[in-house]
């Protein structure tokens, strides 16, 4: 049995992982997740819909879940709360599949605010400048996660921030029950692929 992660880079390639950490134990027999990934968040766009579309047709998969970063998606949304633009957002994407074993989610606002949800897996001198937040979701379009972590790795270990490096080092290290506790939409996002990990649901 595998469920089709699909993402926008090469950045999310270890995200099957990590949420396998979450998922496997909840399971009587445990379930793949293979990464599908495009080249950037305009290739998605264009083509992951009819890829997740004809995918689940040809009854390869028991499902499919689309992930990209809320900021930068060049997606109209529409004036209100973050709620509201995930929801629309969601909404669009999901239409264009047109499958009911098909759901797309939104890393809020990127996949390294999941990572802030537990800053004792980041070096001492990056921890203790991270934003203090019941919610690491919160951080936003303003200032997102990953341009915090680049400005710190700089300032504080003179390094750059390598999203496909440092970013698949913290995941290892992060309890995904943590972020699963803090984090509401990344929840909702572990919620869906335990439902979808069974095939009767």
């Amino acid at each position: 049995m595998k469920i089709a992660l699909h993402v926008e880079g090469e950045t999310e390639r270890h995200l099957p992982e990590f949420f396998k950490r979450w998922l496997d134990p909840k399971l009587v027999q445990p379930i793949g997740i293979h990464p599908i990934v495009f080249e950037g968040v305009q290739d998605y766009l264009r083509h992951a819909c009819g890829r997740a579309r004809r995918d689940l047709e040809s009854g390869a998969l028991i499902g499919g879940v689309g992930l990209i970063d809320l900021y930068g998606s060049g997606l109209t949304y529409p004036d209100g709360t973050i709620e509201q633009k995930y929801r629309a957002a969601k909404h669009d994407l999901e239409r264009r599949v047109a499958h009911p074993r098909f759901r797309q989610h939104f890393a809020v606002h990127e996949t390294e605010a999941w990572l802030f949800s537990d800053t004792a897996i980041f070096p001492d001198a990056i921890a203790s400048e991270l934003p203090k937040t019941a919610n690491p979701e919160t951080i936003n379009f303003q200032n997102p996660p990953s341009k915090r972590l680049k400005d710190l790795y700089f300032r504080k270990l003179s390094k750059k921030y390598k999203k496909p490096v440092e970013g698949s080092s913290m995941f290892r290290k992060l309890d995904p029950e943590k972020a699963y506790a803090r984090c509401p939409f990344l929840q909702v996002l572990l919620d869906d692929l335990l439902e979808l990990a069974h095939p009767g649901a």
